[in-house]
């Protein structure tokens, strides 16, 4: 702490809030010689919040760069976040104004995965005082480079140590409630959570990077990367990020850095997902298939797709060594800021457009409620490597490094999810005043909030054509998930005319985050509020689904007011 707050110091003597412009002393001099902890300690260790906190307070000395806090921690630590940008901004509503795109890089979900939080700092660092400057003139960038501020504090070479370093260890996966936050985007029950939504739903970037870590199968790649893969968000987007954005960037990052990228998965037996593999014979691979993770948007890459943004999740390998994983990390994100730039307009645009046509009712006719794996046509070629032992002396166990054999095997890719079921989109859902009044529903309704989805109260009762879901069986799992014991509901629908009172809530889908709404508040989503026990006390079997479908007339004749 002495060490780190005496070079903060050092920057501030120096004349670092003085500086006017790029070539003074702040941006050309000072802030260029920041380093990281992982810099300073030759890549044997990695920043505490401590560290995060003083580098980007460093920054903030620059002009084109506002540090503030997006939340807390369960702990109480803040969430420090950069906005980077040439002339500076320092509100959601000047950065909407400028007529920038918006990049939120987010990093250190998983606080063992370090690599992204230390790559972003040096990322920050190069945008406001190195090569990449000029991209600020054309950008607002967001950076929060330590999102599980808390699992970072607690270091050990013991966490993730099979990983090849960093040698003095990383922090934990979970924070400090032991919740996965890369599994908390729809139930978000952490402060974590609530706070990085928050941030979503103030600033709306266009373009959202998620960083982490693979410690999986042993590929022949430097980093693998994710798209949105629920098949219920915007078409448009998920096309343009499957056909343009990421070949191009994987594209750039191989010819400009000489890192070899290609979309996450791990390798699992034809027939059984939910077996992985570790290693491949190139020479004997048998049934071997290459297959991505899971669609639901309780990772952060499929939530943002829903919310018609472009998002891609970012996993460096984990047994390159630390300093490889991040250069790989630092090239893959760099390299999605440049097309970001080449194609801002477009960005923008298709983002536009795709909230325009939710808001005016330009939704799919029917939208999945449940998703399976959807294989490639062909065969196509996957990289594969092998790993080596070699000792941690911090630790006293073994770590595993990326051995340079890379042969590409020829396998099936199940990259891709297609929907098993699905329902019509209707015009809105309705909570009837009854069970608003009784609180039975409160814990959902604070969560439609929560994600920025619009209520509005209904003032004057009206009789509308819905449909009703009736509950046959409810089932949970003995083995709770992150504290859950998830609800799936079997039903069937029964249309019907139903009395509206006034009180009730009505959610129509006619709104930016329609796509949202329909996945939180379906009886069948897989991954809504029914799922994550938010909806228990007013679920029985033999009787109604709470939640009215409405399909037909207007329910706004009945005026409507904001909730």
């Amino acid at each position: 702490m002495r060490r780190g707050l005496s070079f903060l110091a050092m920057i501030i003597s120096a004349g670092a809030v003085s500086g006017v412009g790029r070539d003074s002393q702040v941006t050309g001099g000072t802030i260029s010689g920041l380093r990281t902890r992982a810099e300073r300690s030759n890549f044997e260790e990695t920043s505490t919040a401590a560290d995060v906190q003083q580098f980007v307070s460093a920054l903030g000395a620059s002009p084109f760069v506002q540090v503030m806090s997006f939340g807390k921690t369960e702990e109480g630590r803040d969430l420090p976040l950069l906005v980077i940008s040439d002339p500076k901004v320092t509100t959601p509503e000047a950065a909407r104004r400028s007529g920038r795109p918006m990049v939120l890089i987010q990093a250190n979900i998983h606080a063992g995965e370090v690599e992204g939080k230390e790559a972003s700092l040096a990322l920050a660092r190069r945008l406001v005082a190195g090569d990449l400057a000029a991209l600020t003139r054309r950008l607002v960038i967001l950076i929060a480079p330590n999102y599980n501020a808390d699992g970072n504090e607690r270091i050990s070479p013991m966490n993730r140590s099979e990983q090849n370093g960093p040698l003095a260890g990383v922090g934990t996966r979970e924070d400090a409630k032991g919740l996965d936050l890369n599994r908390d985007y729809m139930k978000i029950e952490s402060a974590e959570a609530r706070a990085l939504v928050g941030l979503i739903n103030t600033w709306d970037p266009h373009v959202v990077v998620d960083l982490h870590t693979t410690d999986g199968s042993y590929h022949g790649y430097h980093l693998t990367y994710s798209p949105m893969l629920n098949p219920n968000a915007d078409a448009r987007l998920i096309a343009f990020e499957r056909d343009a954005m990421l070949p191009a960037v994987r594209a750039a990052t191989r010819d400009r850095h000489g890192f070899e990228t290609y979309y996450y998965g791990n390798f699992s037996p034809e027939g059984n997902a939910a077996r992985e593999s570790s290693r491949v014979d190139p020479a004997n691979p048998g049934d071997v298939t290459w297959r991505t993770f899971d669609h639901r948007p309780r990772f952060g890459n499929n939530y943002v797709g829903l919310r018609n943004r472009l998002t891609i999740l970012s996993e460096a390998f984990s047994y390159l060594d630390f300093k490889g994983r991040i250069d790989a990390t630092m090239a893959f994100t760099e390299e999605i800021l440049r097309f970001v730039d080449a194609n801002r307009d477009r960005i923008r645009t298709m983002t536009a457009q795709a909230d325009r046509d939710a808001a005016d009712g330009r939704l799919p006719a029917r939208l999945g409620v449940a998703f399976d794996f959807l294989a490639s046509p062909q065969p196509v070629e996957i990289l594969v490597s092998d790993v080596t032992r070699l000792r941690n002396p911090r630790s006293g166990r073994d770590m595993l490094q990326r051995t340079g054999m890379s042969v590409p095997v020829k396998m099936k890719e199940y990259g891709d999810f297609r929907a098993t079921a699905s329902r019509t989109v209707p015009s809105g859902w309705v909570i009837p005043h009854d069970v608003v009044a009784d609180g039975r529903l409160n814990n959902a309704i604070d969560r439609l909030r929560w994600h920025g989805v619009r209520i509005e109260e209904v003032t004057r009762a009206v009789t509308t054509k819905i449909e009703r879901f009736e509950i046959t069986a409810i089932t949970r799992p003995d083995r709770p998930f992150q504290g859950h014991r998830e609800t799936k509901l079997t039903g069937r629908v029964v249309p019907a005319d139903a009395a509206v009172d006034e009180g009730s809530l009505f959610v129509s889908a006619r709104q930016p985050l329609g796509r949202l709404a329909f996945y939180l508040l379906e009886a069948e989503s897989d991954d809504g509020l029914v799922d994550w026990n938010l909806m228990d006390d007013a679920l029985a079997e033999g009787q109604p689904y709470p939640i009215l479908r409405v399909v037909g007339g207007n329910i706004s004749a009945s005026g409507l007011k904001p909730f």
